[in-house]
């Protein structure tokens, strides 16, 4: 049988297929909608693939014409073989959602209409661009900025916890993310510290995982501003162990915070540290144990979370503990906490527990394995800085006296 050619403009420049969903960016350039939805809600890209320019909206047009001719060419060619595509449902239109938006500035309509927005959401991911691409983002934004914690008739939650939900469950764009970031002259940080005081499980889980997301789309300066009572709540969502996607949000939000100096004292006072040694007691999942030491490593760059990690009684042994146990980033953490003690709070007593804890015993033999250049550097600097107190103590196994610097 003869080869049918597709005309090539029937064709997505992403996926070099057939399009089902043409839709038109702000550029002018057709893609298939799911492609195009992957390349910039997934990817996280801002701009068009084909021409390189930046998208300067996320709505994506319907190319309602080209969809007919791509379905009637299927239908005149269905003899050889091609089955004609199902007209997609099309998303939730603009005037609706305005229409929805309008109707929840009334108290006694907007739990309705919220739950209304919510069903739009889980539909499908076009009708969460289009909610998003109509102001959706910056309008549920401001009801968690003002409303006050009120319960519906039914008891169920507070519209404040309801719109929270949606926008979690929108998966934001990093324009939307950035738009919320800038809500209400940068309240809504504040209002999320809120919710993660205040709220439900389920709400403040929201929030910190939100948050999560808000971070990674910002730049640095979001972290200059932050209030102690930011890493207070954020430390207590880590503690009460919500659920393991919250625990490591907290872990990442905590970690993109505590990249400047006076937040890394914010956090140790509100007591990460020993929230950090008490979880890696417990934890063995590999990702969990990476962003503890990870953040650990951040903290213990402050002469108070030194403090605090020799003030528990469990804290060097868990971080010996970790090196050459969970995987390559752990140990490299693991090894520059244990240098930052060595070099800046090593007093007698801690030194004496360094060694009556096997941590000299570890340090001699990751020496001997391949560990990576920067851990074993350190991990030799750390023995030459207490030589005289370990090099002639019977703790140190005799095999392993050999690997000792000098």
């Amino acid at each position: 049988m003869e080869e049918i050619q597709v005309p090539p403009y029937f064709i997505c420049p992403i996926s070099l297929e057939m399009m089902k969903d043409p839709v038109t960016v702000s550029t002018g350039i057709t893609y298939d909608r799911e492609n195009i939805e992957k390349w910039i809600f997934s990817a996280k890209n801002n701009t068009c693939p084909v021409t390189k320019q930046s998208l300067t909206s996320i709505e994506l047009i319907p190319n309602v014409t080209l969809r007919r001719f791509i379905q009637s060419w299927c239908t005149l060619n269905a003899s050889h073989g091609i089955e004609r595509f199902p007209t997609p449902k099309p998303p939730v239109s603009k005037p609706q959602i305005t229409k929805l938006m309008k109707e929840a500035k009334s108290p006694e309509m907007q739990m309705k209409s919220l739950k209304t927005l919510r069903s739009m959401a889980s539909e499908n991911d076009a009708n969460k661009r289009s909610m998003e691409s109509a102001g959706v983002t910056e309008f549920l934004a401001f009801i968690i900025n003002n409303s006050n914690q009120v319960s519906d008739e039914e008891g169920f939650t507070s519209t404040k916890d309801e719109a929270l939900s949606i926008l979690y469950q929108l998966k934001l764009s990093e324009h939307g993310l950035r738009s919320l970031i800038m809500s209400g002259n940068g309240k809504f940080i504040e209002s999320l510290t809120r919710v993660m005081q205040r709220g439900s499980y389920e709400s403040r889980a929201y929030a910190v995982m939100l948050m999560k997301k808000m971070f990674e789309a910002s730049t640095p300066t979001l972290s200059l501003s932050l209030k102690q009572e930011f890493f207070t709540q954020v430390v207590q969502v880590l503690r009460d162990e919500i659920s393991q996607k919250a625990m490591k949000a907290s872990l990442q939000v905590l970690v993109h915070a505590c990249q400047f100096g006076r937040n890394i004292v914010k956090a140790a006072e509100a007591g990460v540290v020993r929230v950090l040694v008490d979880l890696l007691l417990d934890s063995s999942e590999k990702r969990a144990c990476e962003l503890m030491l990870i953040l650990l490593d951040q903290i213990c760059q402050s002469a108070e979370g030194r403090a605090e990690l020799l003030n528990h009684p469990g804290g060097l042994a868990i971080v010996s503990k970790k090196i050459l146990r969970v995987s390559k980033v752990s140990t490299e953490r693991a090894i520059k906490i244990l240098h930052s003690i060595s070099k800046f709070s090593a007093t007698a007593s801690v030194v004496q527990e360094m060694l009556s804890l096997d941590v000299v015993a570890k340090l001699c033999l990751m020496l001997q394995v391949d560990c990576g250049s920067k851990a074993k550097d350190r991990a030799r600097e750390i023995l030459k800085f207490h030589a005289k107190a370990w090099r002639s103590s019977p703790c140190v196994p005799m095999n392993l006296l050999s690997s000792y610097p000098f």
